[in-house]
């Protein structure tokens, strides 16, 4: 599969990487341990080195199953997982990216994990009873004595981002980017990444399974999270079904499935962009690497933006008491 480098760091990783939270979090029941195991080894397999997980999946389970996955394949892959929450209280306990705290979490990471270092350690939201100055010295410290190797954030604005990266410098920001969610072009993060050398890693680039055309009204099931996402309405999710309607169209003339589409149009954004679609299915996996081999011309990339600009998304991403921690 075609490597990418995120940003100036120097970190490379395939083109596509995997978002492991929906292996037994928020979305419902998913699947056995042993099954995620044998889909993340076989996503090594298919050519993917680049995992994403965060101790507030599951809680902490997550970890635990992409560290076995992946322990005998660590030489070849690279692992990013996340701090900032109270995890011990899911992620209703409240933001806390205090220095001591960060450490905490990152020797317990570390020893869920099995590895000796994290390729590259987010701050999932940015806790503003914390100076990110702080933050970002703390991440500094922990490079500096070999526990981490790169500093990431998650959606936070461009300011603060700026802010932690002249103290340690960043090497990606994980935000929700995709086909209907394209803040980071209106917000200044992909101005901000360009500028300063910071690699883009696009979490939800699917519409959380929307964009895939396979996803139905009342189709959600209990645990699933997306039930309390405005989007995720009965009445949202019909309306916005007019822009799977144009996304399966151009799919069907590019003889590609719509998440092909939706993925080869992030990846054709820039080249320090690297998605992380994530899945339970095989199928749905083969199908989502399937999209490294899309290429969209510049004819077909305006098509794409001629037909999303007459339809208006219908939904917030998040309920407004969860805005806020985007930085948005």
């Amino acid at each position: 599969m075609e490597k990418r480098i995120l940003g100036n760091s120097g970190l490379e990783v395939s083109a596509l990487g995997f978002g492991c939270m929906g292996l037994n979090s928020s979305y419902g029941q998913g699947i056995s341990k042993d099954e995620s195991v044998t889909l993340l080894r076989k996503a090594v397999d298919l050519g993917v080195t680049f995992f994403d997980t965060a101790e507030v999946y599951g809680p902490f389970t997550n970890e635990e199953i992409v560290g076995e996955a992946l322990r005998p394949v660590r030489d070849q892959v690279v692992i990013a997982t996340k701090f900032g929450f109270n995890a011990d209280k899911g992620v209703g306990g409240g933001l806390n990216s205090r220095p001591d705290h960060i450490r905490e979490v990152c020797d317990a990471s570390l020893k869920r994990l099995g590895v000796d270092v994290i390729d590259l350690f987010y701050q999932h939201r940015v806790d503003t009873a914390v100076p990110i100055e702080d933050v970002a010295g703390t991440l500094k410290d922990l490079i500096a004595e070999g526990k981490v190797r790169h500093f990431g954030m998650s959606e936070a604005a461009a300011a603060t981002v700026r802010r932690a990266h002249a103290v340690q410098p960043v090497a990606a920001l994980q935000n929700e980017y995709s086909l209907w969610t394209r803040d980071p072009e209106h917000n200044g993060i992909l101005d901000t990444c360009e500028e300063l050398g910071i690699g883009l890693v696009p979490y939800s680039p699917l519409g959380r399974g929307f964009l895939t055309g396979a996803l139905g009204a009342g189709e959600l099931t209990e645990g699933d999270f997306r039930k309390m996402l405005p989007r995720f309405t009965p009445e949202a999710m019909a309306k916005n079904r007019a822009q799977i309607d144009r996304i399966k169209t151009i799919a069907q003339a590019k003889e590609a499935t719509p998440a092909q589409i939706a993925l080869a149009w992030l990846l054709a954004r820039r080249p320090w962009i690297v998605p992380i679609p994530g899945t339970t299915k095989l199928h749905r996996l083969e199908e989502n690497l399937g999209a490294t081999g899309v290429t969209l011309s510049e004819n077909e990339l305006a098509e794409i933006a001629s037909a999303l600009s007459e339809i208006d998304v219908e939904g917030a991403r998040y309920p407004q008491h969860l805005m806020a921690a985007t930085g948005n």
